[in-house]
This record gives structure tokens, sequence and C-alpha cells, in this order.
């Protein structure tokens, strides 16, 4: 849901500034009190703002229920539950990175950092359980875990994250049959349009292979998967406002396509490495393959 993505943009400048000081080693043993108090600092209050924000745009104008589950496992063809476990493991992966920067030890910075998706996302499935309009979802739960346990897994066993959750986007035909739900403007539907969204699961090669090997560091493998045709969550509808709706096929994407490590490009630039970190998260479009129920096709720049 949008409110996850909210979530996540107002934790991304957190990361930018726990990345910005170069004569800082994230391997450092020494506790750093001040950038810690400042870490603390910072994530308490952009998140109780966010939770404000989101309380606000969200909960304030619709009715209030007792505590309830909801099933919507069957919306968007799983393409939102998707973004759930990547949100989830994207905030890990800042949370990690940002508790290194203020030097807690390692474990801790994986268990604590790593389970930050998961931890601020329940609060959120926790408000839409009190709602009457939603419920919290076992489903979007289930997938917050995942995304936790993909980076923690990781860091624990290798001590790096060899396989990334990754996201990209591209406008589609459908965001205009349904403004009000799939966006009207660039940032609605980047956000709210899931038939543009894919989710992807970027693999690097090199760090599976013996350490003299010459492969490049920064190319990556990728599969993804995305949907199209949906002008509603479970089904489309035939009208909207008075207006008829083209009927169009609901169908699942799958992808496969080459990717870019970007955080495995050497650079000495401290700022360079930030924006590297940060970007990290977005598939870098580039050709693939697309297999659907209709068949498999080349796309030249696969999103």
């Amino acid at each position: 849901m949008l409110k996850r993505w909210l979530i996540l943009m107002l934790l991304l400048p957190l990361n930018g500034y726990s990345q910005s000081d170069s004569a800082f080693k994230a391997d450092t043993l020494c506790l750093h009190r001040q950038r810690l108090t400042a870490l603390i600092t910072g994530s308490t209050l952009l998140y109780a703002g966010s939770m404000t924000g989101l309380y606000h745009l969200w909960y304030k104008d619709y009715p209030q229920s007792s505590f309830h589950f909801y099933n919507d496992n069957d919306e968007w063809l799983g393409v939102d539950k998707a973004g759930h476990t990547t949100a989830s493991y994207i905030m890990g992966s800042l949370g990690y990175e940002s508790l290194r920067w203020a030097g807690v030890e390692e474990k801790n910075a994986i268990w604590f950092g790593g389970s930050a998706g998961f931890m601020f996302l329940t609060v959120v499935e926790v408000l839409d359980g009190f709602s009457a309009q939603w419920g919290a979802s076992p489903g979007d739960l289930i997938a917050n875990g995942l995304g936790s346990a993909l980076f923690i897994s990781q860091q624990l066993g290798w001590k790096e994250q060899r396989i990334k959750l990754k996201w990209s986007f591209h406008l589609t035909k459908y965001a205009q049959y349904r403004p009000e739900l799939l966006g009207s403007t660039f940032p609605e539907r980047m956000l709210k349009d899931y038939n543009g969204q894919t989710i992807w699961l970027s693999g690097n090669i090199r760090s599976f292979l013996p350490q003299n090997s010459s492969f490049p560091a920064w190319l990556n493998v990728a599969v993804g998967y995305g949907a199209e045709g949906m002008t509603g969550a479970t089904i489309n509808p035939d009208f909207y406002n008075g207006q008829p709706i083209p009927h169009f096929d609901r169908y699942a994407q799958f992808y496969f396509a080459p990717d870019i490590d970007l955080s495995r490009i050497k650079t000495n630039q401290p700022t360079l490495k930030m924006l590297f970190k940060v970007l990290d998260f977005i598939k870098i479009p580039l050709p693939g393959l697309v297999f659907t129920e209709k068949g498999m096709r080349i796309c030249g720049a696969c999103f």
C-alpha cells in the first residue's frame, strides 16, 4: 500500500546522513554515542511525524472499529505483497547501515536494524486493524517478515547482501481510467499504480565465485515480478464516474534481465558512495526477457 512507501521515503534521508562521513569505518568496534543519540532522536522524530501524518491522511476521517483482520491476499495479483517484502527489506538495510554508522556491534545492528522494516510496518498494520475501512492483513505481516528475514539471514550467513530486493516503475495506460485509485500525477502513479511496478530479486554473481575470479563485481542477474491490466484490486469495473472502462485482461509478468549492483562500484568519493547506496534499491532498466501467459518477448529496457 502507499503508506509503506511514504514511510520509506521519509527514512531515506536518514540513511544518506549516516553514510556521509567517510572518516568513520562501519566495522569499528567503538560505539559512537553522539551519533547513536542523533540517530535515535532523528529516527524517533521521523517515525512519529510519519505516523501522525498517516493518521491525518488515512485514518482520521474514517470510522474506527475494534481490532480485526482482513484477508486481501487476492488483490493486485500479489504485486502489493511483493512490494511489502521489498519495503521491509530496504528499511532493514537502512536500519542496519545506520546502526553500524553509530558504532553499534555487528550482530545487534543486524537484528535490531534488520528488523526495522517489520517493526515499522507492523505498527501500520495495527492502525489498519482498528480502522473499519480496512483491517490488519495477515498477508502483509508475512510479507513484511519475509523482507526482514531475507536481509538478516544474508547478513548473518554471508556478512553481505548477495541477493537484493529492488524496485522499478514505468507509466501505464491504466491510470487514466481510475485516477483516484491509480494516481493522477506522476508521483501518485509511481506509488499507487501497481501495473507499473516491478519487484526484482537481484543476485550478485561474483559473490558466489572463487575469490580469485575476475568476473565483474558490479554485474548482477535479476528476476522480476509484475502484473498488468488491473483497474481494480480484485476485479476490473466496467464503469468509472458513469464512463465505460475498456476491457483489460489481468495477467502476471515475469522478467529475466542483467542488473548493476551500484554498491559494488569502487569509488573514493564519499558523496558518490552515498548516492550509490541509496540508488541501489532501484533496478536499472536493461534489456531482458518477459514471460507472460501470452508467451515470451524481448524488452529493450525492462522496468
